[in-house]
């Protein structure tokens, strides 16, 4: 079962970072953000990635080009008969990536339909987001989705606070300081989605359409958008301080969507 990750917005609230590179190629310990995602889906045995390239692609390009050369040490021959010898192994040895040209102003519709092809006969497949991590049990979302049955499933999150939550005492002193944590109200869309090929019929001509407007309004319409219900966490990297929490949270070892 493949794992389609959309990865060619450009991200103009991150500015700072997504001026010189595409919005997935921004790390997180060193690593981008996508890498998380897809030790995320690897971690429960999903191996097969389709990655959604626009702006700024032949980075991501080069990224898995020099993938190997970048693992560990290289010893190479030159001349008329030249060799290469990689020394070292590395944990994704067994990962499949395709990189997509899904055009640079393709809006999320349009770069899903013209993935297709690289599907296969598989019926279903996994979609998510190249900008945000989490704990979510991709297996147990898989397992709901196969029982529902409908088109669509989705995850739904908490959103995150904007502000730090304060624990007050009766005398005002601060007995606990959590850094912008996650509501406990509320859900939103987290990605994270589950898709029959069927939805391929509610994506015709849609290079300037939304995915996650009249498609999925349409899925919706029709009762065949399921939520899957993810109390763990959940965190978009849509700002220079969410880009800062995320690298914070993996630099003191606390990093809840690292389950590898």
């Amino acid at each position: 079962m493949k794992v389609v990750i959309l990865c060619g917005g450009k991200g103009t609230r991150l500015r700072e970072e997504t001026e010189y590179r595409p919005k997935p190629m921004v790390p997180i310990g060193g690593r981008p953000i996508l890498w998380h995602i897809m030790k995320t889906y690897a971690s429960h045995g999903f191996r097969e990635f389709i990655l959604c390239l626009g702006y700024k692609g032949d980075i991501i390009k080069n990224y898995f080009r020099n993938y190997q050369w970048m693992a560990g040490d290289v010893s190479m021959k030159l001349g008329k008969e030249p060799r290469v010898r990689f020394h070292d192994k590395h944990d994704e040895e067994n990962w499949s990536v395709t990189l997509a040209e899904t055009g640079e102003e393709t809006m999320t519709g349009g770069r899903i339909e013209r993935i297709r092809r690289h599907l296969g006969e598989d019926e279903e497949f996994f979609l998510t987001y190249g900008d945000g991590v989490g704990s979510v049990d991709i297996t147990a979302e898989l397992a709901f989705h196969r029982k529902h049955k409908k088109l669509l499933t989705l995850t739904a999150v908490h959103p995150p606070g904007r502000f730090g939550e304060l624990t007050l005492a009766g005398d005002n002193s601060v007995q606990a300081f959590n850094e912008k944590p996650q509501t406990e109200a509320g859900w939103i869309n987290g990605g994270y989605f589950i898709a029959s090929t069927k939805i391929f019929d509610y994506l015709q001509d849609t290079d300037k359409v939304m995915f996650e407007q009249e498609p999925m309004r349409q899925i919706a319409s029709g009762g065949q958008l399921m939520a899957f219900h993810h109390e763990g966490f959940w965190h978009p990297m849509d700002t220079y301080q969410e880009y800062l929490l995320l690298n914070r949270l993996w630099e003191q070892g606390n990093a809840p969507w690292k389950i590898w």
